[in-house]
């Protein structure tokens, strides 16, 4: 019995001199989302993109709205065929509308979620850079990690990295 404690003793000293050495980080990834110029150049190409759709949309919106309010106001003093014709018109309108919203936030989703791909390869390629530079055993994201000391946290390291690298 003896000899078995004494080995169960000698295993668990060796396993907590085996992790002693295990080396740790953690990134934020909202973090470095918020603070990559990649990020940056992702948002001003993405307004350029959908920018001109968005005012589009809220000058068609404010046109929608005015004729609504045109049809309230003035329907008591309008003769029936009139009346139908701004009712046909606006319901037109509407339907339009509600395509074109529903058509860009089709495209901004998709050119979003292609952006945000790209640089997410971008922070795990640098990532995995600075973890084997820095002889890392284990990479974890912030949103998994219940507590940690910030020493472990190298999301810092991997903004500076990502602000020298070329788009």
């Amino acid at each position: 019995m003896k000899k078995k404690i004494a080995l169960f003793l000698g295993l668990l000293f060796t396993a907590n001199i085996a992790y002693a050495d295990l080396k740790i980080g953690v990134i934020n990834m909202s973090a470095v989302l918020e603070k990559t110029p990649q990020m940056e150049k992702a948002k001003k190409r993405f307004d350029t993109k959908f920018g001109v759709r968005g005012k589009q949309l809220e000058i068609q919106g404010k046109d929608i709205q005015a004729l609504e309010e045109k049809i309230n106001k003035d329907a008591s003093t309008m003769s029936e065929s009139v009346k139908n014709n701004l009712v046909k018109d606006y319901q037109n309108k509407v339907r339009d509308f509600k395509k074109a919203q529903q058509e860009l936030n089709e495209d901004t989703n998709v050119y979003r979620n292609e952006e945000l791909g790209k640089i997410q390869r971008s922070i795990i390629e640098v990532a995995n850079g600075i973890a084997k530079d820095g002889d890392y055993d284990l990479l974890l994201q912030s949103d998994v990690v219940v507590y940690k000391k910030d020493q472990f946290d190298i999301t810092e390291q991997v903004v500076k990295k990502l602000s020298t690298m070329p788009e």
